[in-house]
């Protein structure tokens, strides 16, 4: 589980939100972490101590002046043992009381008496109108520079019937992004681009040539990257898979269209990672109309030519910088560390993953090998994520070795 071991004091201000508060409790626990909530008077307006006492599993605290505390100090004891203080729903008074220093409750306290190694988050929910009042741009403002990480606020529909932004983040949002609070920042300032999922190549409108990808390794790795710190473009075949949360995604069918879509986004990029299923192949002579059954049983002749090579072309056009740093994967169904290898120097990138093809598609987790110029290393059978976190780490540690070495 994602947070195994963590305690989070989760903070619940007054707001609408407050209902969304109940459902990331329970996500929150359900992914391990011990959660301790506090509530301040206009929160229980909301919601009830109660519910949150039930999902939680723990008694929900209330008052500064709370007895249930040997030394009556629960601004002070409630913190010293967390991993991170999330206010969600975080009102607009309660921002302005974060800004100010303002402790006239125990959340608002046990904010301000927080250890300074203790992260403070904040999921906003508030009208539009009030999100964006000059006095609580200042506010946000203040609490960024205070290092104070504000998740959100989303666009959308709002409880009082307009819309922009104001809304808090969804539950499953705020508790991806509370998992990546707590991954080193090892690609802070630095711009990712990664492909991923099988490509389509067409025989006539409704049919194709493609994969068994399911994109689950490359979608891994672009989160891995947003969790690292980077600004993380996507560009995806077709998958069913949502694009991870803060990852911007441009989506194509073909080789060609990847191809296209690459070409036109990876200046600048620091990092360039092919995870991708790109198909070798696309049909020359492809139909514009439905290809019909004949009656005489003669089946259609078609015609190959190959794709561009997608990895190569960017290989070649890394600057004198080092940028990007191109990474390959390879999925192959024999000798993987020959093919492995050779692969790395045909295609002329510094790093190359392997992985054996039929273990790996649609799968939640597998075994990969790093192939660079000192040889090859295996990462053992780990989730995908997890394995996406490593890479993510190696990358990290090689761009740091190149800059250091120009």
């Amino acid at each position: 589980m994602e947070l195994s071991g963590k305690k989070i004091v989760l903070g619940l201000s007054g707001g609408v939100a407050c209902y969304k508060a109940a459902e990331l409790c329970r996500a929150l626990t359900k992914s391990g972490a011990s959660v301790q909530v506090v509530m301040t008077d206009a929160a229980s307006h909301f919601i009830t101590a109660v519910t949150m006492q039930a999902l939680s599993g723990h008694p929900v605290h209330t008052s500064q002046w709370d007895a249930r505390i040997d030394n009556n100090m629960a601004h002070i004891d409630l913190t010293r043992h967390a991993d991170a203080i999330l206010i969600a729903p975080c009102s607009a008074d309660f921002l302005r009381k974060l800004a100010h220093g303002v402790c006239d409750d125990l959340l608002s306290t046990l904010c301000l008496a927080r250890p300074a190694h203790l992260p403070l988050l904040v999921a906003p929910a508030m009208n539009v109108e009030m999100w964006q009042n000059p006095a609580t741009q200042r506010n946000v403002q203040q609490l960024r520079d205070d290092g104070i990480k504000l998740f959100g606020p989303a666009a959308g529909e709002q409880a009082c019937g307009e819309t922009g932004l104001g809304r808090m983040l969804e539950p499953e949002q705020l508790l991806t992004e509370l998992i990546a609070a707590f991954q080193p920042k090892v690609l802070a300032g630095r711009r990712v681009l990664v492909t991923a999922g099988p490509t389509f190549e067409a025989i006539d409108p409704v049919r194709g040539i493609t994969n068994l990808s399911s994109g689950k390794m490359g979608y891994a790795v672009a989160r891995a990257a947003r969790e690292a710190g980077a600004e993380v473009l996507l560009i995806s075949g077709p998958t069913a898979l949502d694009a991870p949360f803060g990852v911007r995604r441009i989506d194509v069918q073909s080789a060609q269209q990847m191809h296209d879509a690459v070409l036109a986004h990876v200046d600048g990029q620091h990092v360039f990672v092919a995870v991708a299923a790109v198909a070798d192949w696309r049909v020359a002579n492809a139909s514009d109309q439905k290809m019909k059954k004949q009656a005489d049983g003669s089946v259609p002749e078609l015609q190959f030519v190959q794709n561009p090579d997608i990895l190569a072309t960017v290989a070649a056009r890394t600057n004198l910088a080092g940028y990007p740093y191109c990474v390959g994967f390879a999925a192959e169904s024999e000798n993987l560390v020959e093919f492995g290898s050779t692969k790395r120097e045909k295609k002329g990138i510094p790093l190359l993953v392997g992985n054996i093809g039929q273990n790996t598609f649609g799968q939640d987790d597998n075994t990969i090998i790093l192939f660079d110029e000192e040889g090859h290393t295996v990462l053992p059978r780990a989730s995908k994520l997890n394995l996406a976190r490593q890479l993510i780490s190696e990358i990290s540690k090689r761009l740091a070795k190149n800059s250091l070495l120009k």
